[in-house]
Parts: C-alpha cells; structure tokens; sequence
C-alpha cells in the first residue's frame, strides 16, 4: 500500500481502525485514503449509507473503507517492479530510439 500523506510504499495492504504510517505516523484507515472519498460530494463521499466523518485525515470507524485504488501498490507498479509511467516511459523511448 502507499501512504495518503507521505507517499511512500508502506508494508500494510488492508488498514484497520489503530493502523498509522510507520514513515510519518499518519493514521491509514482515513476517508482521505478511502475507494469513497470524493471532495465536493454529500459530506465527502460517495457511499450514501456511510455516517459522516468531521476529520477526513483522522482514523475512523467507517465499516465501509476500501483503500482507493491509488494508494494501492498493485496498481501502480508493474510485475517488473517499475511503475507504469516509467514502464511507459520506456516503452515509448524504446520505440524512438
């Protein structure tokens, strides 16, 4: 998983209420870091049984967190280990040079 706050690449893959960043300290089960979280929507999130959060950047207890798909390293890094704008990156110089 990587981080909300500081993002680096963390060893936690679902966090739970207490979890924090062991590089900054930041709390990991936040509606910041939320598949949910959306900023200008009803009460910042697009779960519309979700109760309302005051600290979007504080733990909680919302049954319905789902780390957002950008905070999760399988999405962003390939099998080879690069992430995918420098696996794109190099694909493309490939072709140029």
């Amino acid at each position: 998983m990587i981080c909300w706050k500081c993002q680096k690449e963390i060893p936690v893959q679902k966090p739970l209420r207490g979890d924090e960043c062991p590089l900054c300290h930041a709390d990991l089960h936040v509606c910041k870091a939320c598949e949910f979280y959306e900023s200008g929507a009803h009460n910042d999130c697009r779960e519309s049984s979700a109760e309302f959060v005051s600290d979007k950047e504080r733990g909680n207890f919302c049954d319905y967190f789902r780390p957002g798909k950008c905070f999760l390293t399988g999405s962003e890094v390939t099998d080879t280990g690069k992430s995918k704008a420098d696996a794109a990156r190099d694909a493309f110089n490939a072709l140029f040079n």
